[in-house]
């Protein structure tokens, strides 16, 4: 039986419990997050799109962007953006245009429509922001200390991705 199995126990160490536990707050926190956009939104009657859809609209933002861009800018961590981007200019979130140079590529941006979701998903972060930070949830240096700690652990898995291929 070779070492990879899946049948192999990973060393139980105080790190690596705290590694685990780190990484299941991550994929929570995720899957919260979209349904408390979810929620949000049924709140004000945006029914036709959902919470994934909505925080590609936010995060492509003011930018004009093609597919590829969305996920090496680090916009959209989805395997079907091309399913999402297509859905949008469909409902009439998104504009589409051919780019000049590459006709394969196509660059996409915001309609009024899709800035109205824009903002309000960018007011719903606001008011979270600031009960997090009224409320002492956390304060300045800890979300500091959280978003330096993140940065330093997705390096390090990019490293990892690039390294052993």
């Amino acid at each position: 039986m070779s070492m990879h199995s899946a049948f192999v126990k990973p060393i139980e160490t105080p790190f690596m419990s705290q590694y685990l536990e780190a990484l299941s707050l991550v994929e929570r926190l995720h899957r919260l997050l979209l349904d408390v956009i979810k929620d949000e939104f049924e709140r004000v009657g945006i029914l036709e799109i959902n919470a994934v859809q909505a925080l590609l609209l936010f995060n492509v933002g003011e930018n004009e962007v093609t597919a590829g861009e969305l996920k090496t800018r680090g916009y959209y961590q989805g395997s079907n953006v091309s399913y999402n981007l297509k859905k949008l200019v469909d409902m009439g979130y998104m504009h589409h245009q051919r780019c000049e140079i590459d006709r394969r590529s196509v660059r996409v941006k915001l309609t009024a429509k899709g800035d109205h979701v824009r903002v309000t998903v960018a007011e719903l972060f606001s008011r979270h922001a600031e009960g997090l930070q009224g409320k002492g949830v956390i304060s300045s240096a800890g979300i500091e200390d959280i978003n330096t700690s993140l940065r330093r652990v997705e390096r390090y898995w990019a490293d990892q991705i690039r390294y052993i291929y």
